[in-house]
């Protein structure tokens, strides 16, 4: 068996001997500047770079970097879907492209790995009215030996990168490897394009080659990139002749743990083994989160309420197991001391810390399911009060006897009550729960979380001069927070839209009136100055030695950064994008001083 270590070695091995370097990881956290709560692909560091910013380690790079995507959390239970995975990732900046890179794809595959090069499958560009079929990848595919009945051709929505609602930005085909679970077809016509499963993903090679234009047209770029996407989760699983991907070294300690307390086999009954992969995904999910070196704890808000919710469902999964919910804290440790010790050596650092946060979450569920109990309850009595009243006034009235879909949805949502548990009370009392109408309330849910992600997709929101500007004021904002409240005031979290600016910031106390009076004055000081907005380049290490600061974690000392200054007012490393002077802002109220979590305040505020 090949172990997850292993698995990191040989890739970066790969592309190292191949000319690329190991620029390393990042946070899992979004740094506050983007608008993504969490690092939800391997490429999302590299936007900038593979927009056309000169990278400081040259053209080829590679790396494996943790992410977190929560759109299909549900769909956590199954044998291959995971909340945290590791993307195992390679990148061409203007330096080679398809020829090559179909080849080493194919050669990693069938040469390192061993697979077996007449079950690959791989999907490519069908083509449209804007862009020809990629026929180029395609010939190169067969060249390497692909079977031509294993290579199929998708539209738009398949296989074709680009961020929406943009013009002139790179985007292009890709080119997408599969390899089934198993041999056992569902039908005569089983392939990459069957609902059954026995297909699963386990790479992707985009090539931004085209240029998106007015209208919905494409043009030829002169430098063209490659941005490669493996899952370390899938790929293991494949290398190791299993179909299941909790039967890897990453989840087989947890598993048997479970199995242990629960005294129930994982390859017993289907229920409880949705239960323990559920239980041992969150948890990994949520000892990554808790123990990043951006670290977050479960709040009501933003990528603290996100970790409330895994470790939640964890929790309730425990309930279906029959085990105490605080055997959560035996999975982490196995998660911290035996699974992730090396790759991710911070983790055993803040391994006291990260069973806490875990074990006060617990604590705090146990009381919301009690107030869950208590809605509940009053959403009942409130129906028969109603039925009473309504019956004797009018003895043609029929009683109502159904929760609706609003209300059992509610009660999952903000009291994280399982809807089955609902279903199974309301019938103890009577009543029955409108399930279609909570499908349709929790599907909307899901879109409007599928929207967000998609709209946060390659990691940029929309940038407009609106959202440049509130982006130059939470810089002057923070200047102003960190003159009044001392240098150790940083920022916590930060959302922007064209219609206002919100700050999360670390700070003990509610602020006064006075206090906010004197933090609006400082900004519109410096906007009425029209003081200049300079963007500068050089090593990390030189920048904090200036005094520049800022949400960053550099891979290096010498890593070269972006720093903007507002001379006199402010130095912070940031991606950017930002005004080119103060004057362009306008004036800046402040509408809203609120507690965000324990220790952590927000701003809300609006530029005129």
């Amino acid at each position: 068996m090949i172990t997850s270590k292993e698995l990191r070695e040989k890739w970066i091995k790969f592309y190292e001997d191949r000319g690329h370097v190991n620029i390393g990881a990042v946070s899992l956290i979004g740094d506050g500047q983007t608008g993504v709560m969490f690092n939800v692909a391997g490429m999302q560091p590299l936007m900038p770079y593979l927009l056309g910013k000169k990278h400081p380690k040259g053209t080829r790079l590679c790396n494996v970097q943790g992410c977190v995507r929560t759109v299909d959390i549900d769909s956590v239970g199954d044998a291959t879907h995971f909340t945290f995975f590791e993307m195992m990732g390679n990148w061409s900046l203007g330096d080679y492209f398809k020829k090559e890179k179909t080849k080493w794809s194919f050669d990693l595959l069938t040469q390192v790995f061993g697979f077996d090069k007449d079950k690959i499958c791989s999907t490519v560009f069908e083509g449209n009215d804007s862009v020809p079929r990629d026929n180029e990848t395609a010939g190169y595919l067969k060249e390497l030996g692909i079977k031509e009945e294993n290579i199929f051709y998708l539209d738009k929505s398949n296989n074709w990168w680009e961020l929406e609602g943009t013009v002139g930005t790179p985007c292009g085909p890709d080119n997408e490897w599969f390899y089934p679970r198993h041999d056992e077809k569902c039908c005569d016509t089983c392939d990459v394009n069957c609902d059954c499963g026995r297909y699963v993903e386990i790479g992707n090679d985009v090539y931004m080659q085209y240029k998106k234009l007015e209208g919905g047209k494409y043009t030829e770029l002169e430098n063209k990139n490659v941005d490669t996407g493996f899952g370390l989760d899938r790929l293991l699983l494949f290398l190791n002749g299993l179909t299941d991907g909790y039967k890897t070294d990453l989840f087989d300690g947890a598993i048997k743990y479970l199995e242990s307390v629960s005294g129930k086999d994982y390859d017993g009954a289907e229920e409880d083994r949705k239960a323990m992969r559920i239980i041992a995904d969150h948890t990994r999910t949520a000892v990554m989160l808790i123990g990043d070196m951006n670290g977050i704890v479960p709040s009501n808000t933003g990528a603290g309420y996100i970790l409330r919710r895994l470790l939640r469902r964890a929790i309730r999964y425990c309930k279906n197991l029959g085990i105490d919910a605080n055997e959560m804290n035996g999975v982490a440790k196995i998660f911290i001391e035996k699974v992730y010790d090396t790759a991710y050596p911070l983790l055993v650092e803040k391994e006291d810390y990260i069973i806490d946060e875990i074990s006060k979450e617990i604590k705090k569920f146990e009381a919301a399911l009690t107030a869950g109990m208590k809605e509940f309850d009053k959403c009942i009595v409130g129906m028969e009060r109603k039925n009473a009243f309504m019956s004797e006034k009018d003895p043609s009235y029929v009683p109502e006897t159904q929760i609706s879909g609003k209300q059992a949805f509610r009660l999952y949502d903000t009291f994280g009550f399982p809807v089955e548990l609902t279903i199974e009370l309301a019938l103890e009392r009577g009543f029955t729960v409108d399930e279609e109408g909570f499908e349709s309330a929790f599907k909307a849910h899901q879109e409007l979380s599928k929207a967000q992600a998609q709209a946060a997709k390659g990691g940029l929101t929309e940038q407009t001069e609106k959202t440049t500007n509130y982006h130059t004021a939470t810089h002057i904002m923070l200047a102003g927070l960190r003159k009044m409240f001392g240098t150790g005031t940083e920022q916590k979290g930060s959302n922007i839209t064209e219609e206002r600016l919100r700050f999360d910031f670390n700070c003990d106390h509610k602020m006064t009136a006075e206090e906010l009076k004197t933090l609006e004055d400082f900004v519109n000081d410096v906007i009425s100055k029209k003081i200049p907005v300079v963007r500068t380049e050089e090593s990390y290490n030189k920048a904090v030695s200036e005094g520049a600061y800022g949400v960053f974690n550099p891979t290096s000392d010498d890593q070269m950064v972006s720093i903007y200054t507002i001379e006199g007012v402010d130095k912070q490393i940031c991606g950017g994008p930002h005004a080119n002077n103060t004057g362009d802002l306008g004036k800046f109220i402040i509408k809203k001083e609120e507690s965000s979590s324990g220790g952590v305040r927000r701003i809300k505020a609006i530029l005129q």
